[in-house]
């Protein structure tokens, strides 16, 4: 038993220390593609193949972009921009677990439901948002109606595709022990899809992404997207790759952000 106890101490640092150089690897390999990518598009402007008025190069987008971000009004347009993502996104988790269970509670639901999705899913959403602006006017109301109308159906189907996949007995043993129908889908249900779930969130946050960025760019006084239109209307190129730099690596952390609790709730289970 000692002997196995001191084996398992020994190897424990070597495994540690192997897993060093392969989790290196795996990042190196996907940072290649786009690190290429960026060295290429700088060869060629600095060649002169392209003119900069129509494609700067890397090097002076990134120093444009801490020019402007040294500035208080980029940090209010970009927290504006954050502010209606998160909120949007919450409420369209919310929405789309919340629909994807009532499903689960009756044939008739469930049919509604799914009539819902055939109906209004297929439509594009952003051809709604000159109604959403006469309704609800310019400000956030519209802009997050919107990013809710369109970032809830991966959750939803998410959701509703999970909970008909959960073992039954599972339900019949909490139905069993006088637990209710509606209380079933939270304590049994709900917990057991959350991974499923969280998938169908990090989709949802990249249409969130999309779909934010193309509200301000249509019809916004502020943000990220209205920062793009302003810089297009002067033809500063340069300005224009800068909100776009933003809002990826917004999507990018916030998708990392999510596929890490994935992983995290993956493990414990």
């Amino acid at each position: 038993m000692k002997n196995t106890a001191s084996t398992l101490a020994a190897t424990a640092p070597a495994a540690r220390s192997s897993a060093i150089p392969a989790t290196f690897a795996l990042y190196a390999k996907r940072a290649f593609s786009p690190v290429l990518v960026l060295l290429v598009w700088e060869l060629v402007c600095r060649m002169g193949w392209v003119e900069a008025q129509l494609l700067p190069a890397p090097s002076a987008i990134i120093a444009r972009l801490f020019e402007i971000a040294a500035g208080s009004e980029f940090w209010q347009n970009f927290g504006i921009t954050l502010y209606r993502l998160v909120v949007s996104l919450f409420i369209a988790v919310i929405v789309g677990v919340a629909l994807g269970l009532v499903a689960q509670l009756s044939r008739f639901s469930a049919a509604m439901l799914d009539a819902f999705v055939r109906l209004v899913a297929p439509i594009p959403k952003i051809a709604l948002y000159p109604a959403l602006i006469l309704i609800l006017g310019f400000e956030n109301s519209s802009k997050i109606t919107l990013i809710v109308a369109d970032a809830m159906f991966p959750v939803l189907m998410a959701t509703w595709s999970a909970a008909r996949s959960v073992d039954q007995k599972l339900i019949w043993s909490a139905r069993a022990a006088g637990t209710s129908r509606a209380a079933c889908l939270w304590k049994v249900t709900l917990p057991a899809i959350v991974p499923t779930v969280l998938a169908g969130v990090r989709v949802s946050g990249v249409i969130a992404c999309v779909v934010v960025f193309l509200a301000e760019m249509i019809a916004s006084t502020d943000g990220l997207g209205h920062m793009l239109t302003m810089a297009a209307r002067a033809y500063k190129t340069v300005d224009m790759f800068v909100p776009l730099i933003w809002i990826c690596a917004v999507g990018l952390a916030l998708n990392s952000l999510i596929g890490f609790v994935q992983r995290k709730l993956d493990h414990e289970g």
